[in-house]
């Protein structure tokens, strides 16, 4: 199966997708905990998230009162630091990604509970905050990405491999 380039770039792109498999997973974890401690550290100083009101009333939902607003948003923000802490680290990896995992169907819910602040027109017109939410599904790829490696499985550049984990 041919590449389409010149056969003189041949051997620059074995080199640089050699490299993303090398590294492609790293980065990815690490970007991923860089963006779950950030958005799980500014839930933690009042109106620093954009998110804060919208999570409050969901976890209240969510729970049927049960978890007071006052302690909800706290426990989320303790909840994505960890998040972000463990991907970043690398340190209890199948842990991080539960609590990534379990936190996910959460950050969903919005769309189900409050669709009049999340979408201008159901179901094809997010409004930021439905933007804002939708992007978790990238977050939920990535964490599977991440997920595959746990076991030692690694991403290869070579054709037999191609897309695959191994």
């Amino acid at each position: 199966m041919g590449t389409g380039l010149p056969a003189r770039l041949d051997p620059v792109d074995v080199r640089i997708t050699a490299w993303m498999a090398r590294n492609g997973v790293g980065l990815l974890r690490v970007a991923l905990g860089a963006v779950f401690l950030w958005f799980g550290v500014i839930k933690f100083v009042p109106g620093w998230s954009p998110a804060a009101d919208l999570a409050v009333r969901t976890i209240d939902r969510l729970t049927f009162g049960a978890v007071p607003p006052a302690a909800s948003l706290p426990l989320l923000a303790v909840w994505e630091s960890l998040i972000g802490l463990g991907l970043l680290t690398g340190k209890a990896l199948r842990l991080t990604l539960l609590l990534l995992f379990l936190q996910m169907p959460g950050t969903m819910l919005p769309l189900v509970f409050f669709p009049h602040e999340t979408f201008t027109r159901f179901p094809n017109a997010p409004t930021m905050e439905g933007q804002y939410i939708i992007k978790n599904l990238v977050l939920v790829a990535a964490g599977i990405v991440v997920g595959a490696t746990v076991r030692g499985g690694r991403l290869s550049a070579e054709p037999s491999g191609a897309g695959r984990l191994s």
